[in-house]
């Protein structure tokens, strides 16, 4: 109990360098999770268009994900210097997969009849994939995007080691001070904002999934 009233505590002390930290965490990523939402829906259709691209892009971003964290922020460092670009950088290619993946699988299980049928009553491509393609498969899109957010908000807390900002400062400064409390504090924070995060997307995608499947129907 005294480890949880040392922590409570913390807050209360240094609650304006908490708030800064929560803001600069949510700032970065807010910034990666609009990139890679744009980025990962783009690819994931083109890659329904061309299936020699699709293997291409899987692969990519297959190997991608397989890099450790710790050393893609090192390579990055290299190459365009510590702070929040390389962060941004980073998060965004750890969170491509999940959305490329899901926007591919999910339009092209749409059922063959409902497109041909759409088809036949003269949608053009453009309203079958905004119309048919896109609202049938958004529960599998939605899913990988909320997969994503959680990654990203996670993995944000490592950017700090290069220099970036967020709640990763707290935890970087309680390791090296040898001080349990503040890396608990900022951990517990982390831990807070992705479920909160996460409850959040949940009540989101139940009210579109009732939208988009009464305007279908």
């Amino acid at each position: 109990m005294k480890i949880i009233t040392d922590i409570l505590n913390l807050y209360k002390e240094r609650f304006s360098f908490f708030l800064e930290l929560l803001i600069q965490h949510m700032m970065l990523t807010l910034i990666s999770v609009s990139i890679i939402t744009v980025i990962g829906l783009s690819t994931g259709i083109l890659m329904t268009r061309n299936e020699g691209f699709a293997k291409v892009v899987l692969m990519v971003t297959n190997f991608m994900y397989t890099i450790p964290s710790i050393a893609l922020f090192g390579v990055l460092v290299i190459i365009t210097g510590i702070g929040n670009k390389s962060a941004i950088i980073a998060l965004v290619i750890y969170g491509l997969l999940p959305v490329i993946r899901n926007t591919y699988v999910g339009i092209n299980e749409v059922d063959n009849q409902i497109i041909e049928s759409a088809i036949g009553m003269g949608s053009t491509n453009i309203q079958l994939l905004l119309r048919v393609q896109l609202p049938l498969a958004l529960p599998v899109i939605f899913a990988g995007f909320r997969t994503m957010v959680i990654m990203t908000i996670a993995l944000c807390a490592i950017a700090s080691f290069i220099g970036a900002g967020g709640l990763g400062v707290a935890i970087w400064r309680g390791i090296t001070t040898n001080f349990p409390e503040m890396t608990l504090a900022g951990s517990l924070l982390v831990a807070l904002l992705a479920i909160i995060t996460d409850f959040i997307l949940e009540i989101v995608e139940k009210h579109m999934k009732k939208r988009i499947w009464g305007s279908v129907k």
